[in-house]
């Protein structure tokens, strides 16, 4: 990408959906190498910052952490490498998500017998706000302490 093509921040942010905040900070924190800049010293980003953001973007919006991308950026620039490390990171994220659905699942169980139990009466009736409400023992510990 030449000085005519490349793009400032805002068309960056734009193109990746990404906030030029997010933008900024992915470059403090090393996840983004920092562009070079004209001589009006306004930030200049070329494909390669393009395409990097859009994976570290893509790889958030599946729910990665940083940390895992980190990893993952680093892993990519040995295109020769086994791809054994990159097949471990998305096997572990893998068990995360399906802790997350069964996390999920058994909270969706927990609301609807709450929701079952509700009987359109008053608030001061309520079986919802009642099941909400901490048990009175745990209110008199919490308040001594």
């Amino acid at each position: 990408m030449t000085l005519e093509n490349s793009l400032n921040i805002g068309a960056l942010a734009k193109a990746t959906g990404t906030k030029v905040e997010t933008i900024r900070w992915y470059e403090r924190v090393g996840l983004l190498a920092a562009p070079a800049r004209t001589a009006g010293n306004y930030r200049t980003y070329g494909e390669p910052h393009l395409g990097r953001l859009s994976f570290i973007r893509r790889a958030r919006d599946l729910g990665f952490s940083l940390e895992q991308i980190r990893t993952l950026l680093d892993l990519a620039e040995d295109r020769e490498r086994s791809c054994d490390a990159v097949d471990a990171i998305a096997r572990e994220h893998l068990g995360e998500v399906d802790r997350k659905i069964a996390d999920l699942q058994a909270l969706r169980r927990e609301l609807d017998s709450l929701s079952g139990q509700c009987r359109h009466g008053k608030v001061a009736e309520c079986r919802i706000i009642e099941a909400l409400a901490p048990a009175p023992h745990l209110l008199s510990s919490s308040v001594s302490k």
